[in-house]
């Protein structure tokens, strides 16, 4: 009787102690997943589809990163607005944003028909940029900080293992699943849309240097760049759309790799004088050189933006699956071609913050 006592005494002591252990590996886990040394923090978060919703839409989740900055929050409301209104997936959209941005995105998208997105918000920390970026201290105010987000992945959607970045200058005319889908190769950490191929062939980008090459975007005069022995003529990519496999992503430790070649720029100047495009571009040309699978370059048909002439055909915009409005000429501001496709996802400002101040174009030619 004393023995079997005593192994039911045993047995409700191990049974307790299991609970607890349980409890206390939750806990931890939470605290770590919580914990983000780099400033990226959640605002809010809106994990439950509405049932009436849910049964219209498949189980398929998919994490889609877009930067928010205030003065170009209709941007990224009309991307998001219509990658939402082209799928039946789940995507959760995690908008990174500034402090001073989170009230006005959050009245946005809660006061119109964009109220039953799944979305996460999260404060960026600009700090995490310093010692990684040269200020021009006369042009200090040009420096654009969400348009390092895509560099920190990982820390914005930690629990993912893939997941799709797109810049608020997009629009997308088809089931982003297909995007998501793409195929990338063992040991890739991103897939993107080379500047090479044929849909980017078609256009000639005036007054933006090389667009189509390292030698663009990079100083080949620099003797670090020539210890990489990267060929200059090597084909660039476009960073404003890509397909990323986080597992891959941290395992290959990108972000600090690019972190360590924006730190190498700031003592070296190893960007090129003539830069093609954003400063982002670069450190990531370098990390990925030759170590990138690729989109369909109809998920990335860009530079709508480069002039306010029209580049393409109304057929083959109508045939995109994504515009891309990158240069200059934003469809929400200074004419830009075929701002009005934009414009049919545009969601209004309910408080009157942002306005269109763009002069309308021709209309669309494509129906």
């Amino acid at each position: 009787v004393n023995i079997s006592i005593l192994i039911v005494a045993v047995v409700i002591f191990l049974l307790v102690l299991h609970h607890n252990f349980l409890g206390l590996s939750d806990f931890l886990k939470r605290e770590l997943s919580d914990a983000n040394p780099l400033g990226l923090q959640p605002i809010d978060f809106i994990p439950a589809v509405p049932q009436r919703l849910a049964d219209e839409r498949n189980d398929k989740e998919i994490s889609v990163v877009i930067a928010a900055s205030d003065e170009r929050l209709g941007g990224a409301i009309a991307a998001m607005n219509s990658i939402y209104r082209h799928t039946r997936s789940n995507v959760v959209f995690h908008i990174v944003t500034l402090n001073d941005t989170v009230d006005h995105l959050r009245l946005w998208l809660s006061n119109t028909a964009l109220k039953n997105l799944r979305y996460r918000i999260l404060d960026f920390d600009p700090r995490v940029l310093e010692g990684k970026v040269r200020v021009d201290p006369q042009k200090a105010d040009t420096l654009k900080p969400l348009t390092f987000a895509r560099f920190y992945l990982p820390n914005l959607v930690p629990h993912a293992e893939k997941a799709i970045y797109v810049d608020d200058d997009i629009i997308v005319q088809d089931d982003i699943l297909e995007l998501y889908n793409t195929p990338l190769k063992p040991g890739h950490a991103a897939a993107f849309s080379d500047d090479c191929d044929s849909t980017t062939n078609k256009v000639a980008v005036r007054g933006a240097g090389n667009q189509y090459n390292y030698i663009g975007f990079l100083d080949y005069k620099k003797e670090t760049i020539r210890k990489l022995a990267m060929k200059a003529n090597t084909c660039s990519f476009n960073p404003g759309v890509f397909v990323a496999n986080l597992t891959e992503w941290k395992l290959q430790n990108i972000t600090k790799q690019l972190e360590k070649w924006m730190a190498l720029n700031v003592a070296e100047e190893l960007y090129s004088r003539t830069l093609a495009g954003s400063i982002t571009t670069p450190p990531l040309l370098i990390v990925f050189y030759k170590q990138h699978s690729s989109i369909d370059p109809m998920w990335n048909v860009r530079h709508l933006g480069s002039s306010a002439g029209k580049r393409y055909s109304p057929q083959f915009v109508k045939a995109a699956k994504l515009l891309h409005w990158n240069g200059h000429f934003k469809p929400w501001g200074r004419t830009a071609s075929y701002a009005e496709v934009w414009e049919k996802w545009y969601v209004p400002d309910p408080t009157g913050k942002f306005s269109l101040i763009r002069r309308h174009s021709e209309a669309y030619e494509a129906k």
